[in-house]
């Protein structure tokens, strides 16, 4: 009976030594470069009580308030946080549109241990749409929106390895493609829009991933963009009588800019991407 005993140990003993290298064989590798995508929904940040700022003497400052000839102000009846529907505010205003975004990576990750350090570059396309709207006594309305097409991202990310689960922070530059218009109906005036279609800004967030074999990963993250879009402008200019108010500062017109120069996107996205 102890010789049994001893020999049903020792084979005890010997499976777990095995199986530890087998799990030690098996262990996850997390280095290398690997080519992945991501799919899932971009919103942006609630920006209701945005107005539209302008500079009537062309100095460069939105500081001003436009004036009617009489001293009034021209824009008394007020704003809203999206696109006017109407001339007047008691039409309201059309909300924001939030909507998909989905892109291709190219990265390289460093294991150290059970640390992660790497860097990931990407590119997207999403579909985010931003107004703000004015409304004069005319009465008339002014709606300034742009539409967040794409974004180009070069990010750092580093993380804790859990066998074949990683969690990571990332954080890094992004680029924005931006489509800016105007409407108005005002037809009295001439209206010409500037700026730049691309604005620059930066990304951070986190993620989870898990690695499904020792090629093919599959996770879940967030990814927080703010974008500098400040450059966007609109100038009101004739002809036009002479007491309109957009030419009683300065005959060569007014400039509009929008008050929240920031464009803020939130991002939830499902990866996956395959390592070499």
């Amino acid at each position: 009976m102890a010789r049994f005993t001893m020999a049903g140990a020792s084979v005890a003993a010997l499976s777990v030594l095995g199986a530890g290298t087998v799990a030690q064989a098996q262990a996850a590798d997390w280095t290398g470069f690997y080519v992945g995508a991501h799919a899932g929904a971009a919103s942006q940040s609630d920006n209701d009580g945005e107005s539209i700022l302008f500079d009537t003497n062309l100095d460069g400052t939105f500081n001003n308030t436009v004036n009617t000839a009489a001293g009034a102000n021209a824009f008394s009846p007020g704003f809203c946080g999206g696109a006017a529907t109407a001339s007047t505010p008691g039409a309201g205003c059309r909300g924001d549109d939030d909507g998909p975004e989905f892109g291709g990576r190219l990265g390289y990750d460093m294991q150290l241990g059970s640390f992660l350090v790497g860097a990931v570059a990407e590119a997207s396309r999403t579909d985010v749409t931003d107004s703000v709207s004015a409304f004069s006594t005319t009465p008339a309305q002014y709606t300034m929106t742009r539409k967040l097409k794409g974004l180009a991202a070069i990010r750092a990310r580093a993380g804790f390895i859990l066998d074949r689960n990683l969690i990571y922070a990332t954080g890094g530059a992004a680029r924005g493609e931006i489509d800016h218009t105007f409407g108005s109906t005002n037809t009295a005036n001439t209206f010409v829009l500037s700026g730049d279609d691309h604005a620059d800004g930066y990304q951070w967030g986190g993620g989870l991933e898990h690695k499904l074999t020792d090629n093919v990963n599959l996770g879940v993250e967030y990814i927080y963009t703010k974008l500098d879009d400040g450059d966007a402008r609109v100038r009101s200019q004739g002809p036009a009588p002479a007491n309109n108010p957009f030419l009683l500062v300065n005959a060569a017109g007014t400039d509009f800019q929008r008050s929240e120069q920031d464009f803020e996107i939130h991002s939830v996205r499902f990866t996956a991407s395959y390592r070499f």
